[in-house]
């Protein structure tokens, strides 16, 4: 079972087998991720860039290794249009303030949707405030559906950019980031994908839908915390300033002037997170050995046995239907906190997410205070889905 690669899924929690469904918020590690990593410490630790002796030279070897990795798995032009950040919110802060900043004068436009994650919405509340700008909303319907009708009102000759999620980390919904980004370019605008809850889930090529900027977090695809993705098309790239100064980020300084480096060096100022970006090598390695859409198979499985069995328990409702989903569902039992779910749960030995889940103006829209959120991985199983049904109908017998 591909679940015995995964060392952490063999424990119990509350002397119950864990059963792990809270993948949106972090997918677990399989051995060979977990042992690169230790293998690395053991034997290759070393800074990178800078230094002529064997460790240093491996160090940088493997870690531009996984530079190619990624760049051939989301299917870039080249190497140099993928930087390698901290995560997802670093990917667009660091396009906020290098790209978008730049471009805004008071009275422009941003346009993100009503489902973003709050990571893609407070920067671009923090620039817009600054440059005394405005933010403008794509609105969705009550299945968690963007109303893409709406973007040609919103859209005008003051709108700079557009940021939009790839997939709801809270409603799973799909968005249809094809007509999104043919839309912007329609308008001579670019645009970027928050892809934090695609990649790990389906076969995405950058080059095909033709997207100025895409992100995503290396520990939501089986790899390690602390190391993310910003892509962006190299002729963008070239021409932005780095969002922060320091080592290795330049060609020469003086105290007159510094000369920043190329692409893709001059936005990873510092010492970068070495390790991370190998292992997240070594998990773009793990994906491909299953083959994504085999991931994909196997999710679309379990989502739809999930959702068939959720929706046969009276007094549930899942939040968010849209036609296109992932494999998250969110969900509710009518008079019961979802903090109180997630507690429940967990005695049980099920990890689940309960919360807003960094979307608060989701929650705003649907009028609750908070979901409980199943999210499903490789290693998950349909006995987990029916474990979890279980859970459902003794947290409402523990409340009736």
């Amino acid at each position: 079972m591909i679940k015995d690669d995964f060392p952490i899924l063999s424990q119990q929690i509350n002397n119950k087998p864990l059963i792990y469904l809270d993948n949106a918020s972090t997918t677990q590690k399989p051995s060979s991720v977990i042992e690169k990593i230790a293998n690395y410490y053991k034997n290759t630790n070393s800074n990178i860039h800078r230094g002529v002796h064997y460790l240093s030279q491996k160090s940088t070897e493997e870690y531009e290794n996984s530079r190619i990795k990624v760049h051939n798995f989301i299917g870039s032009k080249s190497s140099k249009e993928i930087v390698f950040v901290k995560g997802t919110t670093e990917a667009i802060n660091l396009v906020a303030n290098s790209y978008v900043k730049p471009l805004l004068s008071k009275g422009d436009n941003v346009i993100i949707s009503q489902m973003e994650h709050h990571a893609n919405i407070v920067p671009w509340q923090m620039i817009t405030k600054e440059k005394q700008s405005e933010i403008r909303i794509i609105p969705m319907d009550k299945n968690g559906e963007l109303i893409l009708d709406r973007l040609d009102e919103l859209i005008d000759k003051n709108t700079k950019f557009i940021s939009v999620n790839h997939v709801s980390n809270t409603l799973g919904t799909i968005n249809p980031i094809e007509k999104l980004i043919a839309k912007a370019h329609e308008h001579n605008i670019r645009i970027m994908i928050d892809g934090a809850q695609a990649v790990q889930h389906m076969r995405v090529n950058v080059r095909e839908m033709n997207a100025d900027f895409y992100c995503f977090s290396g520990h939501k695809m089986y790899g390690p915390t602390g190391i993310g993705i910003l892509y962006g098309k190299q002729e963008i790239l070239e021409n932005m300033q780095p969002y922060q100064g320091g080592g290795d980020m330049i060609k020469s300084v003086t105290f007159e002037k510094t000369i920043y480096n190329d692409i893709p060096n001059r936005f990873e100022a510092g010492t970068p997170n070495i390790v991370g970006a190998i292992g997240l090598g070594e998990a773009i390695d793990f994906i491909e050995s299953i083959t994504i859409e085999k991931i994909e198979q196997l999710e679309m499985e379990l989502l739809h046995y999930a959702t068939k069995r959720i929706n046969s328990i009276e007094d549930v409702t899942i939040i968010g239907n849209s036609n296109k989903k992932a494999s998250v569902i969110s969900f509710v039992i009518d008079n019961i906190h979802p903090h109180d779910i997630g507690t429940i749960m967990d005695k049980l030995g099920i990890a689940i997410r309960a919360g807003h889940h960094c979307t608060q103006p989701i929650m705003d829209f649907y009028e609750i205070p908070a979901t409980a959120r199943a999210s499903f991985a490789i290693y998950n199983t349909k006995e987990d889905i029916d474990k979890l049904v279980e859970a459902i109908e003794k947290t409402k017998e523990v409340f009736s």
